[in-house]
């Protein structure tokens, strides 16, 4: 079992999932707001599933998708981490930054402050070369957060594996960031 990387921010905190998680992440999860750019919402036995495949991938490598809570009442907003995909992707392997937040958090810089503080565990502890990030393509709102953590949107689209072909959302938008390139913006 690996050391359990837990973060901190101004106002959030990046945690291993505990019980209590279940119920919000799966209201998360139904809300086709959120699940905009996914192929569907979630039930609660597919939600809880994600739980238990982002608890294992923590303990096993003490960092991934972490749970995500204000500090000040511990309120579980959703998730924020680093995560090695599973599907292979035409720039695989690779490391990718994501999230996911209730709805009622957006737009209150929550995304990006959590993932600020994710890339550097990824640069400084994980000494990562290089972190990815992908959407759908007209997902604007989370390219928005890509670039400003920095990234930079590769100017080639791709098509994501898991969507079968003529899915609306399977082309996809791939941003990067390199460590040296995340140094220089500090």
């Amino acid at each position: 079992m690996a050391e359990l990387i837990e973060l901190e921010t101004e106002r959030l905190r990046l945690r291993q999932w505990i019980e209590s998680d279940r119920e919000p992440f799966a209201q998360l999860n139904a809300d086709p707001r959120v699940m905009e750019f996914f192929p569907s919402i979630l039930d609660r036995a597919a939600s809880d599933a994600m739980i238990d495949r982002a608890q294992t991938k923590i303990a096993e490598r003490g960092w991934g998708l972490w749970a995500v809570e204000f500090k000040q009442d511990r309120q579980f907003i959703g998730f924020v981490g680093l995560h090695i995909p599973t599907k292979k992707l035409p720039f695989s392997p690779c490391v990718e930054i994501g999230w996911r937040l209730a709805f009622e958090y957006w737009g209150k810089r929550c995304a990006t402050e959590a993932a600020q503080a994710a890339l550097k565990v990824g640069f400084d502890r994980l000494k990562l070369p290089e972190i990815v990030s992908f959407t759908a393509i007209d997902n604007h709102r989370s390219s928005a957060v890509m670039e400003r953590l920095g990234m930079n949107r590769e100017a080639e689209t791709f098509e994501h594996p898991s969507l079968p072909v003529g899915h609306p959302l399977r082309e996809h938008c791939l941003y990067r960031l390199s460590r040296k390139k995340w140094r220089s913006n500090l």
